[in-house]
């Protein structure tokens, strides 16, 4: 019986969420809420799956003790507690469940731009002190005013369709975005941030916390471009806007206020002492909540559910959803697209021991319109075919990109036309000191996978069971010298593929058993034959 995936919860997590992975027979559930640090590092690696939320540290130290630990999912949308360098470096993938809670974080940020255009925060002190005081808190409305969106995913764009069912105008920036407009025309796009910012009467930030956005709303920001008396809304991530930056603002009243649900530190420093809470907290023209853009009964136990669902999903094989470390990457393939995906790593495994003295590059070369949506995936698996042979470190689909960019191996994906004799196919140039190696496969209506061209040599070959190569001078009687030591030695013949150009000639041998060594080395040292390499590939289904 297959060993269930061990899956450990280290934050509170709902009851939905742990109930479904109780709920599956191939799983078995560890809950430890409020583990340290320390301790998640001393057990993580005999599990398979970790969920968190934002409590505990998944950091990089955890990760050097990663041992079968597969994927990270994080119930929520932020991943700052987790190191995803670290996590990318280990082969450990981290999802997030970002669509679950978009919904709540949205409603949030606009409730928190309506209590700031109307001084609800404030206003509601005053009545709890006993006092009554309509001419103190006069606000704006927001029909009419501008709200110039930053970042513009999911939450952002819940956020615009709110601003505009209150008659808002709405600009939005997003680096990402290269259209003019979105949302059927009714939100501008900026692709500078300092552009869309001197239109905007409110600015709020749905962007994720990185060396581009921190920061990014800072004193010349409020200074050069802010217009006079702009309203802040943060309900994203602490460090975007520049909180010393803001009090200033705000105090030379070139800010109007600012509504912040969350901070460069969490939670702020209460006391007003040196290294202490910058003014923050009692700021009468700060609005502020203890990071509670997700806190809905509602997101907490679709986060929770989610998390879980994708989580168990990743390692049954059956799909990536919400990964933050790695783009794109798919496994929920079709027949056709799981027999490319399959033929590539062949591909990789059958060119390498042709491979000399490195690999300098790698390009990727894609016909037809159905490999398009899993290229990421066909790229990696023919990664892991063409680098693990000569790297000890454990290559997945998560970390094989990153571990070949930081070794100086240049890589590329190219797309061309289908062509109509082999339909779909996928080719692998890769290059080398000495030269750069081709190597070309398809996969025909029967299903089958064919190797279709290395190095220029022509053939129609399936890359399957044990192989070997070999390369010959292109003169009479080279067959039969391969016959006779193959007789010699008493292995089968199953199938023999032969092209042949510039006078030499390329032979691919299927054998039914395993080839013993001195057949090779007798191989290897008769006249005419250059080269012989031995490749192992699973049989074919």
């Amino acid at each position: 019986m297959t060993q269930p995936f061990k899956i450990l919860a280290a934050d509170k997590l709902a009851d939905e969420g742990l109930a479904y992975i109780r709920a599956q027979d191939d799983a078995e559930l560890t809950d430890r809420p409020g583990i340290s640090e320390q301790e998640l590092a001393s057990i993580v690696g005999t599990f398979d799956g970790l969920i968190v939320r934002s409590g505990v540290q998944v950091s990089a130290k955890v990760f050097a003790k990663s041992g079968q630990l597969k994927a990270v999912a994080r119930a929520g949308v932020g991943v700052d507690n987790i190191d995803l360098s670290a996590a990318t470096e280990a082969g450990v993938l981290v999802m997030n469940s970002a669509e679950a809670s978009t919904v709540t974080t949205a409603e949030h940020a606009f409730a928190l731009m309506l209590a700031l255009a109307r001084h609800i925060g404030p206003a509601y002190k005053t009545m709890t002190e006993g006092r009554w005081e309509r001419q103190a808190f006069q606000g704006i409305q927001l029909a009419g005013k501008t709200l110039g969106i930053v970042g513009f995913g999911r939450i952002g764009q819940a956020v615009a369709q709110r601003a505009l069912a209150f008659d808002m105008k709405v600009i939005a920036h997003d680096p990402f975005i290269n259209t003019p407009t979105m949302l059927n025309g009714t939100v501008k796009m900026y692709r500078n941030f300092t552009q869309m910012l001197p239109h905007a009467d409110v600015v709020s930030f749905h962007v994720p916390l990185n060396n581009q956005t921190r920061g990014m709303l800072d004193a010349q920001a409020f200074s050069k471009y802010a217009k006079k008396g702009l309203l802040v809304v943060n309900a994203s991530r602490g460090g975007i806007v520049d909180e010393q930056a803001l009090l200033v603002a705000i105090d030379k009243g070139q800010c109007g206020g600012a509504a912040l649900d969350v901070f460069s530190t969490e939670p702020p420093p209460a006391d007003n002492g040196p290294g202490g809470d910058p003014g923050l907290r009692n700021h009468p023209k700060i609005l502020t909540t203890p990071h509670l853009g997700a806190s809905t009964i509602e997101a907490q136990e679709a986060v929770s559910t989610d998390a879980a669902v994708a989580l168990m999903e990743f390692l049954r094989g059956h799909g990536v959803r919400g990964a933050v470390n790695v783009s794109d990457l798919r496994m929920d393939l079709d027949p056709l697209q799981q027999r490319f995906v399959d033929l590539a790593q062949r591909m990789a495994h059958l060119v390498n021991p042709m491979l000399c003295g490195g690999i300098m590059g790698v390009t990727l070369e894609l016909a037809g319109e159905a490999l398009t949506a899993v290229e990421v995936t066909i790229e990696r698996m023919a990664l892991i075919g063409l680098l693990q042979p000569h790297m000890d470190a454990r290559l997945n689909l998560v970390n094989v990109r990153h571990l070949a960019e930081r070794r100086g191996i240049h890589l590329r994906t190219v797309h061309i036309e289908e062509q109509q004799i082999h339909g779909p196919q996928v080719a692998l140039d890769v290059e080398c000191p000495d030269r750069t190696h081709r190597i070309v496969g398809c996969v025909y209506s029967d299903m089958q996978p064919r190797v279709v061209e290395i190095n220029g040599y022509r053939m129609d070959m399936i890359p399957a069971g044990n192989m070997i190569l070999i390369s010959n001078d292109d003169r009479p009687g080279m067959i039969g010298v391969v016959g006779t030591e193959f007789g010699n030695a008493n292995v089968n013949i199953a199938d023999m593929t032969l092209s042949r150009r510039d006078k030499r000639a390329l032979m691919l041998l299927n054998v039914d058993d395993d080839l013993p060594q001195a057949l090779i080395d007798g191989l290897a040292k008769r006249p005419g034959i250059l080269n012989v390499a031995v490749v192992r590939l699973p049989k074919q289904n």
